[in-house]
């Protein structure tokens, strides 16, 4: 099938992927009455004594705004909000499927981060979370992080922690089958943007060593001190590459036990695949391109390869964690989604696939697997009333 093809046609047909329906009947005069006025006013008034009970007279307890300014679509770039909005239609639709987790789509027309955080604080009353979704780096972390100190429901950037946290759970599972321990691989880095650099970060509260490391970007490896960087990519050179490692990507994989893409189509070879060590796990998750093809991964020695593209063994895919994070942060009314929850979901994904089932081309569960968002739901829950975060 020529999907780009079938998907325009099919979104003509569609005319939206979600659509809003009703929860109440509204036939009679009585029905009228109570689901509006004079009866509604009930329900108001009680919200007005007590702001807690929004969540439970209104859908918000269900429902997550998926937001995006349109400045990093996919693979597409800064397109702007309007051309965003297919995307985040589907994210809309992944929620209700997989979690039966209500969620609306909002583009906003502004690149300001101020004009952006105030808008989403201002709206954030109507929501019970909100995820981020295709914001251009380094604003998509000022916006997160700022939006996390004045908002009292979950704030996710799911670029960047959905796909971090999917990547850790088939890397846990991939050490299990060669038999090493994240605290002592050495890890190469393709892409020093959103997503790496929230890879990094977990697979760092996950155990890894910072020191072991090494990101790279398009204009080479992140390097303490280089005045090129932004603020983010400088604060992990501050903490990684302690051998201080220069020049690109050939560079950076030598030696490593682990390579993670998310940058561009073929900037790994598999010359470069053939100096890292034995044993060697790729995960080249650059859309729709790799940045190497699985064969030729394997052709040049990597034992176990894991793509973003559902045609290949190992996909590792967004939608294995953000339903279930919201639903689990939803159920037990978080305020906010932490960094224990978020090593749980990983954990928890990665303990889906048994020992018996595990093998090199079976390391993370399939995008289509219906026990996943429970599992993540309530792994997300239990961290959630462990570290003290959940109202309910």
């Amino acid at each position: 099938m020529d999907y780009r093809k079938e998907s325009l046609k099919k979104h003509y047909e569609w005319g939206g992927k979600i659509e809003v329906v009703t929860r109440c009947e509204i036939n009679t005069k009585d029905d009228l009455s109570l689901a509006y006025t004079p009866g509604v006013a009930e329900p108001c008034m009680e919200i007005h004594a007590d702001y807690n009970k929004s969540f439970d007279l209104t859908r918000r307890h269900n429902l997550v705004a998926v937001i995006t300014d349109g400045t990093a679509v996919l693979g597409l770039g800064d397109i702007g909000p309007e051309a965003g909005m297919p995307v985040m239609e589907g994210k809309c639709a992944l929620f209700k499927t997989f979690a039966d987790v209500d969620a609306f789509p909002i583009c906003i027309r502004s690149k300001d981060v101020d004009e952006i955080v105030r808008t989403i604080y201002l709206i954030s009353g109507s929501f019970g979370g909100i995820n981020l979704e295709d914001i251009g780096a380094p604003r998509c972390f000022e916006i997160e992080d700022r939006l996390k100190q004045i908002c009292d429901i979950p704030i996710f950037h799911d670029d960047q922690h959905g796909t971090a946290i999917v990547v850790a759970a088939a890397l846990i599972n991939s050490l299990k089958i060669v038999g090493k321990k994240i605290g002592d691989i050495r890890i190469s880095m393709s892409g020093a943007g959103a997503a790496g650099i929230s890879i990094a970060k977990h697979l760092i509260n996950l155990g890894a060593d910072p020191a072991k490391i090494v990101m790279c970007n398009s204009k080479g490896t992140l390097v303490k001190g280089d005045p090129k960087l932004n603020s983010a990519q400088a604060a992990m050179a501050e903490i990684t590459n302690a051998d201080m490692v220069t020049g690109g990507l050939a560079e950076a994989v030598k030696g490593t036990d682990v390579f993670i893409g998310v940058s561009a189509p073929g900037v790994l070879t598999g010359d470069m695949v053939k100096t890292m060590a034995k044993d060697a796990i790729v995960f080249p998750m650059a859309n729709p391109t790799p940045e190497i093809m699985p064969d030729e991964a394997k052709a040049a020695g990597a034992r176990i390869v894991g793509t973003g593209r559902s045609d290949f063994p190992n996909q590792i895919n967004n939608v294995l964690a953000f339903p279930g994070i919201f639903r689990g942060a939803l159920d037990c009314r978080a305020t906010c989604i932490n960094e224990e929850m978020k090593v749980a979901t990983s954990i928890a994904l990665a303990s889906l696939i048994s020992d018996e089932d595990l093998n090199e081309e079976n390391v993370i569960p399939v995008a289509l697997d219906k026990r996943v968002a429970e599992v993540v739901a309530k792994a997300v829950v239990k961290a959630a009333k462990e570290t003290g975060v959940a109202r309910i």
